[in-house]
């Protein structure tokens, strides 16, 4: 089991949920109706760190590491793929007894949020997402290397792996991230095991798990809000409006000068948001 993250402002996840034998752990924070925030690929939910506070002024706020990721159990031969990740989300939500939850989810968090939707009924007060994984092709051609190479990449010497993971982190965001935050984001994925599974999450991205559910993105019927970075170098900003137009009453906007990362780039941008679509400013706690 991966240690608690020593940085500033981390995110505690003194909790452990057992999903079919396997660990997934998880915090919560504030009180009021349920919020989950879901984070995305390679991260984990330490990406929340400024928001979820903030949302606990309104909300019950829960955060878990997807399995295979940041505090989560990682394991050889581990199934970490998108494919179980919205059976880890449906069977939390089952687990905090909580029913129609606001959902902020990013990136692979997305996809995630998408699939417990359509796949397994869970239902949301509303859906906010944050350059959402959701619309084929995606996968930008780092990790389609990876995926032809999994076991040559698994292998090379650890300095090697740390200089490719804090670069690819590093894409992912339009402003200089500072060696703590990559330290936050990389820390997960080093040492023996940790490289193995970082190499093991993208040899299992797979498109088909987004094939699945994007002729039915018409289907949601929850106030959805996406939000995408104009600079975001790892899915194209077009595809959000491409995305909105799929989506009943779906709203969509543009951050300027955010990337794909905007929790680094633009947290505030999100914040803004969950205030104004969640109307949180005149809310109070139940």
């Amino acid at each position: 089991m991966q240690s608690q993250p020593a940085c500033q402002g981390a995110l505690s996840l003194a909790h452990s949920f057992e999903f079919e034998g396997q660990s997934v752990r998880y915090g919560a924070i504030g009180s009021g109706k349920p919020m989950v925030l879901i984070h995305g690929t390679p991260f984990s939910s330490q990406v929340w760190r400024r928001i979820a506070p903030v949302a606990a002024r309104f909300r019950r706020v829960f955060y878990f590491d997807l399995l295979g990721y940041g505090m989560s159990e990682q394991r050889a031969d581990q199934d970490v793929s998108l494919g179980v990740q919205n059976r880890v989300l449906a069977a939390l939500l089952e687990h905090w007894q909580i029913d129609k939850p606001d959902v902020v989810a990013h990136d692979f968090g997305g996809a995630t949020a998408l699939r417990a939707a359509l796949l397994d009924q869970c239902e949301y007060r509303s859906l906010l997402l944050i350059d959402p994984v959701a619309i084929a092709p995606w996968g930008s051609p780092f990790v389609r290397h990876v995926r032809a190479h999994e076991a040559a990449f698994a292998g090379v010497p650890a300095y090697i792996h740390e200089a490719m993971i804090h670069a690819y982190l590093q894409g992912a965001a339009h402003r200089t991230l500072a060696e703590d935050v990559l330290r936050i984001y990389a820390s997960p994925w080093t040492g023996e095991p940790g490289q193995a599974a970082f190499y093991r999450q993208i040899a299992q991205m797979d498109q088909r798990y987004t094939d699945e559910v994007q002729p039915h993105y018409g289907k949601l019927r929850c106030p959805v809000s996406i939000l995408w970075g104009d600079e975001d170098q790892w899915i194209p900003v077009d595809r959000g409006p491409e995305l909105a137009a799929m989506i009943p009453g779906a709203r969509f906007a543009r951050v300027s000068g955010s990337g794909h990362l905007m929790q680094e780039d633009a947290p505030e941008a999100i914040v803004g948001e969950l205030m104004h679509f969640l109307k949180l400013g005149s809310a109070t706690p139940d």
